[in-house]
């Protein structure tokens, strides 16, 4: 469900405006309607401000150092110090990478002074450097040429010649760039730069140490751009002498935020908030629905007189998901990981036990086929299922399963949306939706009867369900006064059982990717099961194949078990059920750091 929200319309001089929304801001219960972003200087400067904190402070937290003292600095000094340090840090890391590399390819010329070879050049000689490959050296040229070899291996040869200044060279090879410095001198520089960058590390862990004061800096940045875009962004009267100040807070909390603006003695007016409004959404749910929400905020939020479809689309996603996935082993080992993030890891607390929801509906909906690790459960444990013929299911039925599931889940949307428009616009606005429910249980009915060879719906039945649900349609699908435009409005509602097919057909994707997990674990046991047979080491090769198989297959099945059914839930239970959506979030004007 979503928070009833007041509506509080607030009149203050414009010179009293920026004292009356810091009384505001320290209160944290108002969510303060802004026309926009101002994009001037002012804004522009915290912005930038506020965005080299939390970079600054994400680069920082793998310098953490338990030992180091922090800096006596003010976070406004402090921040570009530590900038410049990481930029010279970056600069030290490069250059002692070069010099690695450039070390890497003087190796191969052995360890050499360079002034030697100016040296060599003073007396009148001129050293070229050469590399071949081993088997195209001729051994010959060291009789022909002052030729020397430095390095050889069985790929490659690497020689100087000397060429005498002032007689004719003419060596049959081409020539290597000569290497500026031995491997030597390389590595002392990068042994150097290395001391620099140990230096450069100390310090920064000591600035490391100042995250929390960065930290407390970003959100003050943050509570000013804030409170300077509420400001400047509220509406301006009489010539700017004035501003109205719109915001919006829980109905619970009304009285302390009256009491807050009785203390100001500012001029205000208070009331409940209207769709109009456009008031901001904050949801709220029993402790099963809560949980996804998550879910649903991936995709939008419903306006603020919509109906929130949460806690009906969730234990239809956390059996869905179950059904994608269709492996009790595989829902048992989701069950005990959400166990263990609700338990030890308070973070992830939430994210926790949405998945231990999504383990349990693993776990049950499999129960259907008997699915565990790819085995058949039912087998394994010798459980007779004679005189149930109907249980455990086949692949068929699995798959007819799949597309009743679907056709309750649609007609359920309608059903939800059909109660909802009636306690909202009146009896005859969800007449259209029952309609539409009643017509499609009878399809149903009588196609299920078709493919059994029995009679499941008697002419009573046909005429409650079939021509009731048409009738419904035709007569509510557009109730307006003119009987005409209601009848035009009726049939041109009935091209929408185009898109019922449709819809119901989009289910058949559960069984698909339950049945593909299914084969991808049976595969997996089947390679295990071959390795166990090699002599000595079978069992370490049977364990790993089973371990690293099976975690394989639970990552990629549950990948899709994510994604299908909250597509079949956006796309069609939220269309089903009228759903607009497009709600913007509650967000009180509050300080961050409080």
């Amino acid at each position: 469900m979503i928070k009833k929200m007041t509506k509080f319309s607030v009149l203050a001089y414009t010179p009293e405006v920026t004292g009356v929304l810091e009384k505001l801001q320290e209160l944290g219960l108002m969510d303060v309607t802004r026309s926009g972003k101002p994009f001037d200087d002012t804004s522009r400067e915290d912005f930038e401000l506020a965005k080299k904190y939390k970079e600054l402070i994400a680069r920082l937290e793998s310098f953490k150092d338990k030992k180091a003292a922090g800096i006596s600095q003010e976070p406004a000094e402090a921040l570009p110090a530590a900038e410049s340090l990481l930029s010279g840090l970056e600069e030290l890391n490069n250059a002692h990478k070069n010099l690695l590399e450039e070390a890497h390819r003087a190796e191969v010329w052995g360890n050499f002074n360079s002034s030697d070879i100016e040296r060599l050049k003073e007396i009148g000689l001129i050293p070229h450097f050469y590399g071949v490959k081993t088997k195209k050296f001729d051994a010959s040229l060291e009789s022909e040429y002052p030729l020397q070899v430095l390095e050889a291996d069985e790929n490659n040869i690497f020689f100087v010649v000397l060429e005498t200044q002032g007689e004719p060279y003419n060596f049959p090879m081409i020539e290597m760039t000569a290497p500026a410095k031995s491997v030597n001198e390389y590595l002392e520089e990068a042994d150097e730069v290395q001391k620099q960058i140990d230096g450069t590390k100390a310090q920064l862990a000591s600035y490391a140490a100042m995250i929390p004061s960065f930290r407390k800096a970003y959100n003050e940045t943050l509570d000013r751009f804030d409170l300077y875009s509420a400001a400047e962004t509220s509406a301006k009267e009489a010539e700017n002498t004035l501003t109205v100040i719109n915001g919006f807070s829980f109905k619970e909390n009304e009285n302390k935020v009256k009491e807050c603006l009785d203390s100001l003695g500012v001029v205000y007016l208070s009331e409940a908030a209207k769709g109009e409004d456009n008031p901001p959404v904050k949801l709220k749910n029993n402790w099963f629905a809560r949980v996804f929400e998550a879910i649903g905020d991936l995709y939008v939020l419903p306006q603020y007189d919509e109906l929130d479809l949460t806690p009906y689309f969730a234990p239809f996603y956390m059996l869905f998901f179950g059904l994608c996935l269709g492996d009790m082993g595989y829902g048992l080992i989701l069950l005990i990981a959400g166990i263990l993030a609700v338990t030890k890891v308070p973070s992830l607390k939430e994210y926790g036990k949405l998945v231990i929801w999504l383990g349990i509906g693993t776990i049950l909906m499999p129960m259907l086929n008997g699915s565990f690790f790819g085995l058949n459960i039912y087998e394994l444990l010798h459980i007779d299922f004679r005189g149930i013929t109907f249980f455990p299911f086949d692949n068929m039925k699995m798959f007819w399963f799949a597309i009743i599931f679907g056709l309750v889940h649609v007609i359920f949307a309608r059903v939800v949306s059909a109660i909802y428009m009636m306690k909202k616009d009146g009896w005859q606005a969800g007449l259209s939706n029952i309609g539409w429910s009643m017509f499609l249980v009878w399809v149903a009915l009588v196609y299920a009867g078709s493919q059994n060879g029995t009679k499941m719906v008697t002419p009573v039945m046909t005429y409650i369900l079939c021509y009731g649900g048409i009738a419904l349609i035709l007569f509510f699908a557009k109730p307006v006064k003119n009987i005409f435009k209601r009848l035009f409005g009726g049939v041109a509602a009935f091209y929408d059982v185009t898109g019922f097919f449709g819809d119901i057909l989009s289910y058949i994707r559960l069984f698909g990717l339950g049945c593909s997990g299914g084969c991808l674990a049976i595969v997996m046991n089947a390679l295990a099961s071959q390795a166990g047979n090699i002599p000595y080491v079978g069992w370490l090769f049977f364990g790993i194949i089973l371990l690293v198989g099976h975690g394989l297959v639970l990552g990629l099945s549950a990948l899709g078990a994510f994604v299908h059914p909250m597509r079949l839930t956006f796309v069609e239970f939220y269309k089903n059920a009228g759903f607009t959506g497009g709600g913007r979030p509650y967000k009180p004007l509050t300080k961050n750091n409080k």
